[in-house]
């Protein structure tokens, strides 16, 4: 039918903040900064191997979090933090629909 979207292809998004820590050894996505308080959750540490120097580390982590959530990283983009070490990631299109499928631990 005309305008039916097949199985995981709900389009939508989701908002994730994350919590860059530059330079490491090997990038890694994993981890809670700080402390979820009401109408916010934890923020997700990505360590990413790229320093913060002209963009390299924010690009790392883009990547690392498409890796770590099985996306393409077109699916993840910036919304918030471009120079800051706290960044508000959104998911979207089809990224959305396997997350809010996907069962909790």
């Amino acid at each position: 039918m005309a305008g039916e979207q097949g199985c995981g292809e709900i389009l939508g998004h989701m908002r994730l903040q994350v919590r860059v820590k530059p330079g490491a050894s090997r990038t890694k996505v994993g981890g809670e900064y700080g402390e979820a308080s009401p109408g916010q959750g934890a923020t997700l540490i990505v360590f990413v191997a790229q320093r913060a120097v002209d963009g390299a580390a924010t690009e790392g982590v883009l990547k690392a979090v498409a890796k770590a959530f099985g996306l393409r990283r077109v699916d993840v983009n910036l919304v918030r933090g471009q120079t800051s070490r706290t960044k508000e990631l959104q998911l979207s299109g089809r990224a959305f629909a396997r997350l809010s499928q996907a069962p909790l631990d």
